[in-house]
């Protein structure tokens, strides 16, 4: 095989001024939220969520990885097409929307944010947490009870993952957003947000709902009957903080306990 040898991930379209930003979490913790939040932001564009990272990090891992290894490329080869690949059509879009910086909200990726880190070497991580408790009830509430009881387990395992990898990188590049602050105090906790990334503030984000998204038209009018039901005027309804000891039965609570209970004493969660 001739040519060069290909560049490192990231080292060309990928590291940029601005790194790319990825927002992550356990699913109903409140990445849909701060996600609009940041793409009101005039700066900030953050589309739908992507979800296919979490299949290209299988590619080049085993089992499916000796198969694509037979080309002759190594592992930094496929690294930095993925990369490109996706770098370019968030560019694009971000500057369709007059924006300069890319950002992406998958919850997913909570659990991979070592392959994250591969791609992107540079990327600054936004790892949104809320009480494992009112994760669960958020299931049932949305999904049903076998959705929460999954959800017990599915909560501290996306917690460890995400944890863990944002303890191996620079405190510039992983910051923990608690669901709780970010609608008890959107203001206070948004700067503290923009300052850790390193963009200015803007009003644009308290008003978010004003501003037009590319978002599930579902999603939109579910928030606007939660703040109907609450009577909360605003664009961040704070009602469902402690929704569990309302909604929560004995079942789910001894449940969520015995398999989050390290993590929600990690976190404070009393």
């Amino acid at each position: 095989m001739s040519g060069h040898p290909p560049s490192p991930p990231g080292s060309e379209s990928t590291a940029t001024a601005n790194p790319p930003i990825f927002i992550v979490g356990c699913h109903r913790s409140g990445t849909t939220l701060l996600r609009l939040l940041l793409d009101s932001h005039p700066n900030i564009s953050c589309g739908p969520e992507t979800r296919f990272l979490a299949d290209f990090a299988q590619i080049t891992r085993p089992p499916l990885w000796p198969h694509l290894k037979r080309y002759g490329f190594p592992e930094e080869y496929w690294h930095r097409k993925f990369a490109d690949f996706f770098d370019s059509f968030k560019s694009d879009y971000a500057r369709r929307q007059g924006k300069t910086r890319w950002a992406d909200k998958t919850p997913r990726y909570a659990l991979y944010l070592d392959y994250l880190d591969e791609l992107f070497p540079s990327c600054q991580v936004v790892h949104v947490i809320r009480d494992g408790r009112d994760v669960v009830a958020s299931h049932k509430d949305g999904w049903g009870y076998v959705s929460a009881v999954k959800a017990s387990k599915k909560w501290p395992t996306y917690i460890r993952a995400a944890r863990t990898v944002g303890k191996r990188l620079s405190p510039s590049r992983y910051y923990e957003v608690r669901y709780e602050d970010l609608v008890g105090d959107t203001e206070t906790t948004l700067r503290k947000l923009l300052d850790f990334l390193a963009e200015p503030w803007d009003d644009a984000l308290l008003t978010h709902d004003t501003k037009p998204h590319d978002v599930d038209p579902r999603y939109l009018a579910f928030s606007s009957k939660r703040r109907s039901m609450a009577k909360e005027q605003g664009p961040v309804y704070r009602s469902r903080i402690g929704a569990h000891r309302r909604e929560l039965g004995p079942g789910l609570r001894l449940l969520i306990r015995v398999l989050g209970g390290r993590e929600l004493r990690a976190l404070g969660y009393r």
